[in-house]
């Protein structure tokens, strides 16, 4: 087997192995939780710390801007200047009050929608972008797709209820896990107050999230409510070089539940680094080359976020690719390593080469031989 094929087989057991890792592992459930449904996970590692009906499929109301805002943030600049179009204007629900042909910064408009949560900054935003709502729409689609998302379906870039406008506790955490990995998106969602100016007018944008008052370490994230979807929450929150993110739909003491799952959260987990860049991991044999030897390490970290009160053995799975062979450039990818505690994947991350590996060519024979009469 080629190493191309190689490579792709391993890449499948790597996406297997991080899918396996967030379904297992988790603590026991709270005895009572005034929500539909609930997912708390640990930022770096993906671990699913707790859950209820974390794969029921349901209505998410305005946290549907975060991907609305991912995708704003991944298709154009900040300063980029938006011209508010007539479908924007009158959007029912909260609204920034925005005026047909006003103009106002990309920026600007994604403080109106992630702090003041307004559905017309959400509609002059996916014009912009897109030409169309339906146009920006596809597009949330397909990044969830990309994601590796299967219940989570946008109709709309606001949240403004549609049958078929669904999605997940785990995969919200998923989408907002992915979001805080652009730095303007977290600055955005964890500012309290921003004042936007748009030709003479001004605006003054306040967090609907009180966390950000109420909690230490809170950074965010977006709050809902529709009629359909009750009240629902992505929060998230640093403490202790650990990140958490949780999503509550359809819980109405949302901030008093999540607040309880973060404290439950950094009460009961730590992380420990496991697997460190440039830990040597194993040595391998290499036929016809000149130095025989190649020494394989971690390419990346290994973060375990465990469980305070438990024991753990950690046990390495090198999966080094089959017929390895030189030439071998050091750097080069050569396998995946896998850490397990008992059955449970903590993590996994590529391995490479530490050494470079010359095949025994013409060229290393006439060097040997020039190198012989030399001496």
């Amino acid at each position: 087997m080629n190493r191309r094929w190689m490579r792709a087989l391993a890449a499948l057991i790597m996406g297997f192995c991080m899918f396996f890792m967030a379904m297992t592992g988790r603590a026991e459930p709270l005895l009572s939780l005034p929500a539909s449904a609930m997912a708390l996970i640990e930022c770096e590692s993906g671990r699913l710390l707790e859950a209820m009906n974390e794969d029921i499929m349901l209505p998410m109301a305005s946290t549907t801007k975060i991907m609305t805002a991912l995708v704003v943030l991944e298709s154009c600049e900040p300063d980029e200047t938006v011209e508010v179009a007539k479908e924007a204007v009158g959007t029912e629900g909260s609204s920034i009050y925005l005026e047909e042909g006003e103009q106002m910064s990309v920026i600007d408009l994604l403080y109106g929608l992630m702090l003041a949560s307004g559905n017309d900054a959400a509609i002059a935003l996916a014009i912009h972008v897109s030409g169309s709502v339906e146009a920006f729409v596809d597009s949330m689609n397909l990044r969830a797709e990309k994601m590796g998302l299967t219940s989570t379906h946008f109709v709309t870039p606001n949240g403004l209820h549609d049958d078929l406008h669904l999605t997940t506790a785990r995969e919200l955490c998923l989408i907002t896990r992915e979001a805080l990995k652009n730095e303007t998106f977290r600055t955005i969602v964890s500012t309290k107050y921003h004042t936007a100016q748009s030709g003479a007018k001004t605006r003054t944008f306040k967090n609907k999230n009180s966390l950000l008052w109420d909690y230490e370490g809170a950074f965010g994230v977006k709050t809902g409510y529709t009629m359909a979807a009750g009240r629902c929450l992505v929060f998230g929150a640093e403490r202790d070089g650990m990140t958490v993110v949780g999503a509550l739909l359809n819980c109405r003491p949302m901030f008093e539940t999540a607040a309880e799952l973060l404290d439950r959260a950094f009460s009961d987990y730590e992380k420990q680094t496991v697997v460190r860049p440039g830990d040597p991991i194993t040595r391998v044999f290499i036929e016809n080359s000149a130095e025989s030897i190649l020494e394989v390490c971690a390419k990346g970290s290994i973060i375990a976020v465990m469980q305070k009160a438990e024991q753990h053995s950690f046990r390495t799975e090198a999966l080094l690719y089959e017929g390895l062979s030189a030439p071998v450039m050091r750097g080069e990818v050569v396998g995946e390593l896998c850490v397990w505690d008992g059955d449970v994947l903590v993590g996994s991350t590529e391995l490479i080469a530490a050494n470079d590996i010359r095949k025994k060519d013409l060229r290393y024979w006439l060097e040997k031989l020039i190198c012989r009469f030399a001496a």
